[in-house]
């Protein structure tokens, strides 16, 4: 929890009391189900919630903003970004049925009321939403494929509408089709070395793919 006061300053009791439960609550059923690594459960502030949150020092999201969290797994990066934003509206998908059930027990323990799951496939997802995040869940040219007709098309935040998409390691190539395309480097954010080569890919919806 220090690690993650020392980025976030200003949050509110309700989110500290909220993001300092999600040790015990993922501790708890992670040795029941293993849905986060054995390496990674015991870095669980540094690799998956600071991480989940780095979108929030690119955007911060206004209120009423939708998003679609597509292969949350336990819950990342939504379920961070839910409590620091509670009045935006997340909807976490995952195709795998006990992620999803780890996933609505921190939602319920967590008295998340902007949150709703679905176990699915990102491609029967037919609502739109301001903003599709992930966590690497494959590459970006079949990830866009999957929900480039869930973003809607009117932007209102400070970004246009879009994807959000956390990676990490040399890009180059797998991005090099899309033309406005952007990366933000995550050790401009955070001084930890977990973050040197990680980055927030952003495809604002109207992208350009190059010939």
């Amino acid at each position: 929890m220090k690690l993650i006061q020392k980025y976030f300053k200003d949050l509110t009791e309700e989110q500290l009391v909220q993001l300092n439960k999600l040790e015990l609550l993922y501790k708890d059923w992670n040795s029941k189900i293993n849905v986060i690594s054995r390496k990674d459960i015991d870095e669980l502030y540094l690799r998956h919630v600071l991480h989940s949150l780095s979108i929030a020092k690119l955007i911060s999201f206004k209120n009423g903003t939708t998003l679609l969290d597509v292969g949350t797994g336990g819950g990342f990066p939504g379920i961070p970004l839910a409590i620091l934003f509670p009045n935006c509206k997340f909807h976490l998908v995952d195709s795998i049925q006990k992620k999803i059930n780890v996933v609505n027990i921190v939602v319920k323990e967590l008295e998340l009321k902007n949150v709703k799951t679905s176990c699915c496939r990102a491609e029967s997802v037919k609502d739109k939403y301001d903003f599709v995040i992930s966590r690497a869940v494959t590459n970006m040219k079949d990830f866009v494929s999957w929900i480039k007709y869930n973003v809607n098309k009117k932007s209102f935040n400070d970004l246009k509408n879009g994807v959000l998409y956390l990676k990490g390691g040399d890009l180059k190539k797998e991005l090099i089709s899309f033309k406005n395309i952007k990366t933000y480097e995550l050790s401009d954010f955070f001084s930890d070395d977990f973050f040197n080569e990680k980055k927030i890919v952003y495809l604002p919806i109207k992208y350009k793919i190059k010939n």
